[in-house]
């Protein structure tokens, strides 16, 4: 993805504040997943991830588009406890990925930088995509105040 702005490091910068988003998410539960997928246009491919832990923490969202990789998953298990969630930059060449990201996809000079969310539990996702969106709801306890 190129960001409109220009700014260095622009969608690195956004996979780490996305990152730091979802370090908090350890004990949340998958509530729900959605896979959409195109045949006709491999880059409208998306997937999202509803993610909850209960009315007193915020709700989150994580939107991935333009996918390059994704790993099957029973879409019966959800509900399903999250063990440990990680979201990486994955860099163009010729900087190098992280250890757990090489081999997942071929590497050429056309390839845009990517983003990687694993997510591990009884219910495992693992995508590899080119655009990354995470959503931050306010609590539900939080949401019932007028202010």
């Amino acid at each position: 993805m190129v960001d409109e702005h220009g700014a260095t490091d622009a969608f690195k910068n956004r996979c780490t504040n996305a990152a730091r988003t979802l370090e908090s998410c350890i004990s949340y539960f998958i509530e729900r997943i959605s896979l959409d997928e195109s045949n006709e246009n491999p880059k409208d491919n998306a997937l999202g991830v509803w993610l909850r832990e209960g009315p007193h923490k915020p709700d989150v969202v994580v939107s991935l588009s333009n996918l390059h990789s994704v790993r099957p998953w029973e879409p019966e298990l959800t509900p399903s406890f999250i063990d440990g969630i990680s979201l990486i930059h994955l860099p163009t060449l010729p900087s190098p990925w992280p250890a757990e990201a090489v081999g997942r996809l071929d590497r050429s000079e056309d390839l845009p930088e990517l983003v990687c969310l694993r997510i591990a539990g009884p219910l495992e996702v693992d995508a590899v995509a080119s655009i990354v969106t995470v959503f931050q709801a306010q609590s539900d306890d939080a949401a019932s105040v007028l202010r």
